[in-house]
């Protein structure tokens, strides 16, 4: 029995199992990219409805989430690996 259980460990450990899929989601899926859009959104109509609240202060505060939504993905990506060359929305 203990022959057959090592011959079942080393066949086992020779074939490797890629994964299919990649670790990561396309970014139009993740609730980051629609929540840094709805911020987005938000602080330019916010611009544009008050009078306190100037554009360049609006598209500086645009500026600073799009950079950190930026660093967020490729935080996310760092030490994934891509599995297949077509990246495709209908994973």
């Amino acid at each position: 029995m203990a022959a057959t259980e090592t011959a079942e460990r080393s066949r086992m450990s020779t074939t490797s199992t890629r994964p299919t899929t990649d670790e990561t989601k396309h970014s139009l899926k993740t609730t980051e990219f629609w929540a840094m859009a709805g911020v987005i959104a938000a602080i330019l109509i916010a611009a544009a409805v008050s009078d306190s609240f100037n554009d360049v202060r609006a598209w500086t505060l645009v500026a600073a989430v799009a950079i950190g939504y930026m660093i967020s993905r490729g935080l996310a990506k760092s030490g994934t690996k891509h599995v297949d060359g077509a990246d495709s929305l209908d994973r």
